[in-house]
């Protein structure tokens, strides 16, 4: 087969990305060459569907994602537009996804794009596949997401009379490449061991370096006793949080009011040792120590410059510091197992491990709410009682008689 050629990030980050609507593209030549002859409207309308998501930073990534690695594929492999994309043509591209070659994976994350001479330019540097070790492997996750985000862009071509078919509805519910799971998927959480040496990594972070860390507290803390997503600690075009979301009612009870996945409003219930988390917080930033209604303060300060925090990748960066000194001292107290495990946690992992250790004690549908799920089956996923019972029952059982 011969070799696709390079290619090169065709969408830049949210805070860079003109508006499609009042700046509609011209022309592709700084970003591909010999591209088919319906690109440029495939571009205009791909920007067009992206744009939707600015509301939502990590989905815009997520989508961004998807619908770039597609329309790579679609140009530079096959060299076809979105019009000529049939129903083969998307089982060729899973194949395709499954495993890159290797000219398209880079060993780190780089910018997407540079600066140059007063103009945004593709950053020569850039990969659309990232790994350590250049073999990259597509999880069935990101099978799952591959044909959901493609799905929903489809749809969207089609909704603004583009295109008049999706071909990935035509094969995404009998694809031999997703499969079926026999029980419900077990959730990807910390273990009691590993939180409560992370936990204890940010509270030495802080006692060390209150001016820096008590935020790395205070954001640890939130992420498990709240369960929020990463997003709803940071600013964006959708929402801002602030010290006045945390609310009291006219009985003493207090919450905190976020907008989270689906630009959906909730309030969250917010625990005594949780309100004792933010006088502390709030304390060290020289604050009272409860906030005042409506009260504009940020709720995740920069520690330079004004305003609230505003990407996702430095809280990441946050939580990963805690995460790293923990499994360091997992290692010293000979836990090896447990710091191997806990070098493949996200920080979302720290939200399903909220979920999963209250749905042990409080009742469902208090947990749903404040997590925010959509139904009571979303929030019976965390259950798992029903699992250890059923490895309990064959734990002793025989192979061969007495």
């Amino acid at each position: 087969m011969k070799t696709p050629k390079q290619p090169s990030a065709l969408f830049d980050t949210l805070e860079e990305m003109p508006n499609p609507f009042k700046h509609p593209t011209r022309s592709l030549s700084h970003l591909i060459e010999d591209a088919p002859d319906e690109a440029l409207p495939d571009y205009q309308f791909a920007c067009e569907f992206l744009y939707s998501y600015r509301g939502s930073p990590d989905t815009f990534s997520t989508y961004r994602r998807e619908v770039e690695h597609f329309l790579q594929w679609s140009w530079l492999v096959v060299a076809k537009s979105l019009a000529q994309v049939k129903r083969e043509d998307i089982e060729a591209y899973v194949e395709f996804a499954r495993s890159p070659p290797l000219t398209w994976i880079g060993g780190k994350n780089v910018a997407r794009f540079l600066n140059r001479d007063g103009a945004r330019l593709p950053n020569p540097e850039w990969t659309p596949y990232v790994s350590a070790d250049g073999e990259y492997v597509c999880s069935q996750a990101g099978l799952q997401s591959l044909f959901s985000v493609l799905s929903s862009f489809f749809n969207f071509l089609i909704q603004e009379n583009y295109l008049s078919a999706n071909p990935v509805s035509q094969i995404r519910q009998k694809s031999k490449f997703l499969r079926k799971q026999q029980s419900k998927t077990q959730i990807r959480r910390l273990s009691p061991l590993q939180w409560s040496f992370v936990i204890e990594a940010a509270e030495h972070l802080a006692s060390e370096d209150p001016t820096t860390h008590e935020r790395t507290l205070f954001i640890m803390n939130a992420l498990f006793a709240m369960y929020l997503r990463i997003s709803e600690l940071v600013d964006t075009p959708r929402w801002c949080p602030q010290m006045g979301h945390f609310q009291r009612d006219p009985e003493g009870n207090w919450w905190f009011l976020t907008v989270g996945k689906g630009n959906k409003e909730r309030e969250i219930s917010v625990s005594n040792q949780m309100l004792e988390a933010l006088r502390r917080y709030r304390l060290a930033r020289g604050m009272t120590a409860l906030p005042m209604p409506g009260e504009a303060s940020p709720l995740i300060h920069k520690t330079r410059g004004k305003g609230g925090i505003t990407s996702t990748r430095q809280i990441r960066g946050i939580v990963q510091k805690c995460f790293d000194h923990a499994q360091d001292h997992l290692k010293s107290e000979g836990f090896i197992e447990e710091a191997e495990r806990l070098a493949a946690a996200t920080v979302h992992w720290l939200r399903h491990t909220g979920i999963s250790e209250d749905v042990k004690f409080r009742p469902r549908e208090h947990v749903r709410d404040d997590a925010g799920h959509g139904s009571s089956a979303i929030t019976d996923r965390y259950i798992d009682v029903e699992r250890a019972e059923r490895h309990a029952s064959a734990r002793q059982k025989p192979i061969k008689g007495d």
